[in-house]
């Protein structure tokens, strides 16, 4: 029973540490998913503030020439400055509200970076843990340092080695 309990042990972390890069992996390609979700929610967002921004200018002109024409007409000069106070605060408000979630989308986006990294590296330390491992065992190395994804299969089971009995060893069998 001794020869076969260190292989099994092995084996078995080794197995637990594959499973553990599985889903790191799994981990990372569905951060990525998001940053890139991200990313084009915030260009689309950054597309909105430039086409609002674009559409204020528009509103002001309008209105300045609006202000230029009517110059005789106190009231109606009267109201149009008070429409255009309210766009620019409008304005101010929307520009601040976009700027908000600008920096929440890149505040996201390096938090994610940074645990993207910090998965990189805990996966090529759980890489080197495996190849020392495989070293202390004589196995073959399965990784060559690139990872790819495999398909996911079942489980097989693991054949258990005959080991003849020494002297004096109990069969249970």
């Amino acid at each position: 029973m001794a020869p076969s309990v260190p292989r099994t042990r092995a084996a078995s972390a080794l197995r637990m540490k594959q499973i553990a890069l599985d889903n790191q992996g799994r981990t990372i390609r569905r951060l990525r998913a998001q940053l890139a979700t991200e990313r084009r929610v915030l260009a689309a967002t950054k597309k909105e503030l430039e086409e609002t921004r674009v559409a204020l200018e528009a509103s002001h002109k309008v209105i300045a020439g609006l202000t230029e024409i009517g110059l005789s007409m106190s009231k109606k000069i009267e109201r149009m400055k008070a429409k255009k106070q309210q766009v620019r605060a409008n304005h101010v408000e929307c520009h601040q509200k976009f700027q908000a979630r600008i920096h929440e989308a890149e505040d996201s986006m390096q938090a994610q970076h940074l645990l993207i990294e910090a998965l990189v590296d805990e996966k090529d330390s759980l890489l080197q843990t495996i190849h020392g491992l495989q070293e202390a065992n004589n196995a073959p190395a399965p990784f060559d340092g690139d990872w790819e994804e495999e398909p996911e299969e079942e489980p097989e089971e693991e054949e258990i080695e005959d080991i003849p009995l020494g002297e004096g060893e109990i069969d249970d069998e």
